[in-house]
C-alpha cells in the first residue's frame, strides 16, 4: 500500500462490490486479485492501495456485509414490548439473509474453503454468526432482568433460537434441494420456533 495515496470510501465500495461478485462466482481460492480488480474497474495498483491482499479483501467484504445485514436483523429488538413481536422480527429476518443470494453464495464459498483457509472460516463465523449470537444474548439476558424472560444461559439460548428458525428451510435451501420458499413458510417455522422457545424460557 502506497501511504501517500488518499483512500476514497466510495472507491473502496466500490472495490468491494466487484469482490462481491468475483468470489460468489469463482469461490475464495478461484477469485484472482486482477480479475476482481477487473470487475471492480479499478487497476491492481489501486486495488492494493486499499487492500493488502485477496485475505485482506475477503475478510473485509464478510465483515462488512454482515454488519450491514445484521444492523437490520437487530433494528427492532428494544425493551419495550412483548418479546415473542422481537423474536420474531429477528427470526424472520435471520432467515431471510440466510436464504438471500448474498447469504447463501457466502456460506457455501466459505464451507468449500474451510479446510483449506481456516483462518477465513473462523473471520466468517465471528463476524456474522459469533456476533449474531452476541447481539441475541444481550437482548435475552436484559429481558431476563427486566423479568420478562427467565434466561440462566444467554449465549447458549440464543444458539438454540437460531438453530430452531433454520429447520425445515435452510439447509435444504443451502442444497438446493427446495427453491427460495414464500415469506408464508418462514413465518410458519418463526412461529413454531418462538413457541418452543418461549415454553422454556417464558415466565408464564
Amino acid at each position: 500500500m502506497d501511504v501517500g495515496v488518499v483512500l476514497s470510501p466510495e472507491k473502496r465500495t466500490q472495490i468491494l462490490s466487484g469482490a462481491a461478485a468475483v468470489f460468489a462466482a469463482d469461490g475464495y481460492e478461484g477469485a484472482s486479485m486482477a480479475r476482481i480488480a477487473a470487475v471492480a474497474g479499478v487497476s491492481k495498483g489501486t486495488l492494493y492501495n486499499y487492500f493488502d491482499s485477496k485475505a485482506d479483501l475477503f475478510t473485509a467484504y464478510i465483515n462488512e456485509t454482515c454488519e450491514r445485514h445484521l444492523a437490520r436483523v437487530f433494528d427492532q429488538a428494544d425493551h419495550s414490548g412483548d418479546p415473542a413481536a422481537v423474536l420474531r422480527s429477528v427470526g424472520k429476518r435471520m432467515v431471510q439473509m440466510m436464504l438471500s443470494d448474498q447469504g447463501l453464495a457466502i456460506h457455501r464459498m466459505v464451507i468449500a474453503e474451510a479446510v483449506k483457509f481456516p483462518a477465513l472460516a473462523r473471520g466468517f463465523f465471528e463476524a456474522g454468526p459469533a456476533r449474531a449470537i452476541g447481539f441475541l444474548a444481550a437482548w435475552l439476558a436484559e429481558e431476563t432482568r427486566q423479568g420478562r424472560l427467565q434466561v440462566a444461559d444467554a449465549e447458549f439460548a440464543a444458539e438454540q433460537f437460531f438453530n430452531l428458525c433454520q429447520a425445515r428451510l435452510v439447509l435444504r435451501r443451502r442444497l438446493e434441494m427446495l427453491p427460495n420458499p414464500p415469506d408464508s413458510e418462514i413465518e410458519q417455522v418463526i412461529e413454531a420456533s418462538i413457541r418452543m422457545f418461549l415454553r422454556t424460557y417464558g415466565t408464564d
